[in-house]
């Protein structure tokens, strides 16, 4: 757009420049032309005199006849010497004096007539009469090689529209960097808004954009401060509403897990006579339970009790999700983050899930930091072997990294990784992984469909980026993180 209008400016200043030289060019034909009709003016006063410069006819046959300049003839052949000649012709056409090259047609009335001749590359203005002279009627021609109006057409190039369209050239590259100039803070003032991050929603500075661009900075910055408000009222009541969850959940599946510990304690060897008709063992009631209350069965405790950890996880996710927020954390400091340490913790803690699940879980680490916020790059790296250890098989394989990888064009980075040889993602499905609550197809296992969006919304945070490429053996997932110096 901006371009456009640059382009347009100039076009409309460029445009009345050609036209002014197209005037100039004209202005310069009718002062030539007016100096010409003058010239003409002047040949048309000599042609008598060149008349009556012939004083008699020839003394002997196929002899000229008798010729004594005129003294004006004798000065204007003078005064344009190898640019003037003259000739005499009897009414035949034949050349009696004067230059052979002065030639024109017999006129047939005693009027004056113009005509051009070109010889020896000078095209000469020619003035032929026919009248009376010493030696009887003859045919008189003036040629003069001065005329304004030749010289003008023959100098057009040169004199005219060179000059033109050198002077339209030039000023068609100051306007050009003149309008460069004065719309580069525009220009700015776009390329900062566009390279700008959907969630960078501060003000942008108006005393240094144009005065003219003044009132949309501002309607701009009322937008930017309207979506910011109504984006922080959003992070605010999902943080509210998670961290209220947190605690009525963990009570609940406290609970859950004690009613869940006690069945198993309590429910006696499976028989025929212990056994419902569907097949469930029966939890029987312990001391001091009411008449008629209504026990549950092991399965259902189960099914409650993960229902409860569910929910508890959406939780949780949910307030970590609002915490990433970029905005949320402008006011917090960055630390050093030490990614070996991060990774061994985190092993520790996961360690018995995978052993449950019968997972090898590995750790392939190096001495790296980063600078960032460590919270959230735990909660980042627990999500991403979450997800590993949730979606692998038995039997499978998660392996934890972390180090510094030399790219073959670019720097050395740091770099985060999980890999599992599990199910792993399809190439089309990868991109939209990263969506929340979103889950592939098919996908077996219970989960939010948060886990890699909170990661990658960690990523974008400390400027890293979340990759998710093909396990080993061409199989299973690798998310990798790598972040900048």
């Amino acid at each position: 757009m901006t371009s456009d209008l640059r382009n347009r400016l100039l076009l409309l200043l460029v445009l009345p420049l050609c036209a002014l030289a197209m005037v100039g060019v004209w202005l310069d034909y009718r002062s030539a032309d007016e100096a010409a009709a003058q010239h003409d003016q002047r040949l048309v006063r000599l042609l008598p005199a060149l008349a009556d410069s012939v004083l008699a006819p020839p003394l002997r046959e196929n002899e000229p006849p008798l010729l004594l300049m005129a003294p004006p003839i004798e000065d204007f052949l003078r005064q344009n010497a190898g640019f003037a000649g003259f000739s005499v012709r009897d009414p035949k056409g034949r050349l009696l004096l004067g230059n052979a090259w002065v030639h024109e047609a017999v006129p047939t009335t005693s009027a004056p007539e113009f005509h051009s001749v070109e010889f020896n590359g000078v095209t000469y203005r020619v003035a032929v009469q026919r009248g009376r002279t010493g030696a009887g009627e003859l045919v008189v021609a003036l040629a003069d090689g001065s005329d304004p109006r030749q010289q003008w057409a023959q100098q057009l190039l040169m004199r005219v529209l060179l000059p033109n369209l050198v002077l339209v050239g030039a000023a068609a590259l100051a306007i050009h960097w003149a309008v460069r100039r004065a719309f580069k803070p525009l220009v700015d003032l776009a390329d900062a808004v566009e390279h700008r991050s959907p969630r960078d929603l501060s003000p942008i500075d108006e005393a240094s954009s144009p005065a003219e661009v003044r009132p949309l900075v501002h309607s701009l910055n009322r937008l930017f401060a309207l979506v910011n408000a109504q984006a922080e009222g959003q992070r605010r009541f999902v943080a509210d509403a998670a961290h209220q969850l947190r605690t009525p959940l963990a009570g609940l599946q406290a609970q859950v897990e004690a009613w869940a510990m006690m069945a198993k304690a309590l429910a006696p060897p499976r028989s025929p006579a212990a056994a419902r008709s569907d097949g469930h063992a029966m939890t029987p009631a312990p001391e001091g339970t009411a008449p008629g209350a209504i026990m549950l069965s092991v399965e259902q405790i189960e099914k409650l009790r993960n229902a409860t950890r569910r929910t508890s996880q959406l939780a949780h996710q949910l307030l970590a999700l609002s915490r990433a927020d970029a905005r949320s954390l402008d006011a917090q400091p960055s630390q050093r983050v030490d990614l070996k340490d991060l990774c061994e913790t985190l092993l520790e803690s996961f360690l018995d899930a995978a052993t449950g699940k019968g997972l090898d879980l590995g750790l392939e680490v190096e001495p790296v930091h980063v600078t960032g916020h460590g919270w959230l790059v735990r909660e980042l790296l627990s999500n991403l072997v979450d997800n590993a250890i949730k979606y692998t098989p038995p039997g499978g394989v998660v392996t934890i990294r972390c180090g510094i990888r030399t790219a073959s064009s670019g720097p050395a980075r740091v770099f985060l990784e999980v890999e599992d040889d599990g199910p792993g993602v399809p190439v089309p499905e990868r991109a939209r992984v990263m969506q929340r609550f979103y889950r592939v197809p098919g996908t077996v296992g219970e989960g939010t469909g948060l886990g890699l969006a909170i990661a990658d919304e960690i990523a974008r945070v400390h400027r890293a980026a979340l990759t998710l490429g093909t396990g080993p053996q061409d199989r299973g997932l690798r998310v990798t993180v790598v972040f900048p110096f």
